[in-house]
């Protein structure tokens, strides 16, 4: 978003008023209902790269400049006509209510964009699974497929059973540490220490993943938490498949 911020703040502020001193010439003839709708498609259009700065002050941009060129007394900041003053709130209004919903778009575009990806890496692994892929493949994937979900720095895989007083990744997507639930919306994943996510298959343990997230806070929701937990579960299958068969050559 940072490569677009300043260019959309910068039309939010200008095109507004390039298209209010287009329309001023023709004022006594264009009727000003005309030219709020254009200056609405100029909000919509600044508001739909979901910039919430940019999308009011384009609202606000349209308003002063539509008072300033088109409405009487003209070239002041001063409004007679009652029409006109409901208008150049309804701009104000109006830019408000289309950015929220710009933004609340792009939202569930970003969130749908991110479940694809889960399911994918998902996919990916078990497909690695039934292919005969080896653990150790396997395991690597899992692990660049956690520290992409997660959005953590790194995590390694180690053989045995868990830690008692490290933070635990809960097979339920809860975060605990000492069982007392972490808040990882709100508080984010522990910096201080790595973070254990059991991997098992029928109850019994497989293994751990050791999550990383040192450099940064990290604040995965519900969601990623559960994908990790199912991507862990797979890694699990595997172990207990390669034991298997290990057993009954």
């Amino acid at each position: 978003m940072e490569s677009y911020r300043n260019p959309v703040l910068t039309g939010a502020v200008f095109a507004p008023l390039i298209v209010c001193a287009a329309v001023a010439p023709f004022r006594h003839s264009f009727d000003n209902a005309n030219a709020a709708l254009l200056l609405v498609l100029v909000i919509v259009a600044v508001a739909s790269f979901g910039v919430r700065p940019a999308g009011v002050v384009a609202a606000v941009s349209s308003a002063v400049w539509f008072d300033f060129f088109l409405t009487v007394p003209y070239n002041r900041l001063t409004i007679e006509n009652q029409d006109d003053i409901e208008t150049t709130i309804l701009l104000v209004v109006i830019g408000a209510a289309v950015t929220e919903i710009a933004i609340w778009g792009r939202r569930q575009q970003a969130r749908a964009s991110r479940q694809t990806g889960y399911l994918a890496g998902v996919m990916t692994t078990s497909q690695a699974i039934a292919a005969g892929g080896s653990t150790a493949e396997v395991i690597d994937q899992v692990r660049t497929e956690l520290t992409a979900v997660l959005r953590i720095d790194g995590c390694r895989f180690l053989a045995g059973g868990k830690r008692e007083h490290s933070p635990q990744l809960n097979p339920d997507g809860s975060v605990s540490r000492r069982d007392r639930l972490i808040k990882v919306e709100r508080d984010g994943l522990p910096t201080d220490a790595e973070i254990e996510l059991v991997v098992q298959h029928a109850g019994a343990v497989q293994g751990r993943f050791l999550l990383t997230a040192a450099s940064r806070i990290s604040r995965p929701d519900l969601e990623q938490r559960l994908v990790a937990v199912a991507l862990a579960d797979q890694v699990g299958a595997a172990l207990a498949s390669q034991e298997s068969t290990l057993r009954n050559p």
